[in-house]
């Protein structure tokens, strides 16, 4: 099975999507590390995504060495997205996120790396939503006034979406 690690820009797209809870139908492993639950997940909804199969795992001292280089390498990296990208690389798991030097520093970490867009194309290449409610559910991040996706591939996954509603 393949392991996702998630960060919360991805966590917070899905939410706002309202396809949180739908995700943890793929058939996927997702989990994130330790700092980052505590920090950033715990008191939203934590216990809940832990519910739907979130798994938390620990880095150990070689991980956090390896998340600290991170951050010194890049620093407006977040220390949570710096474990995530340690956990993913250490491990050789596929890291989603939305975050743009984090998505760029996993490239030239060689880590495989996917986004928010690619978990709705999930959701509608396993069929665990129709094409209806993911194009609704992706206009909803789309006109959201923080959305920081990328417009030509959402017009495009939109388009795709809407094709398969229509016939």
């Amino acid at each position: 099975m393949k392991v996702l690690v998630l960060d919360t820009s991805v966590v917070i797209d899905l939410e706002r999507a309202g396809l949180l809870d739908v995700a943890f139908e793929l058939p996927y492993e997702f989990i994130v590390p330790d700092l980052l639950y505590k920090r950033e997940l715990r008191d939203h909804g934590g216990r809940h995504l832990q519910s739907l199969g979130l798994r938390i795992e620990e880095l150990d001292g070689d991980g956090v060495a390896l998340a600290l280089q991170f951050r010194q390498q890049v620093p407006p990296l977040s220390l949570a997205d710096a474990f995530a990208l340690a956990l993913a690389k250490t491990n050789g798991f596929v890291l989603l996120t939305g975050d743009k030097a984090l998505r760029q520093l996993a490239g030239t970490e060689g880590v495989s790396c996917s986004g928010v867009l690619w978990a709705i194309a999930q959701l509608y290449d396993w069929k665990v939503c129709s094409p209806r409610v993911l194009h609704a559910a992706l206009s909803t991040v789309a006109n959201h006034p923080r959305c920081r996706l990328p417009r030509r591939e959402v017009s495009r996954l939109l388009e795709k979406l809407a094709a398969a509603f229509e016939d």
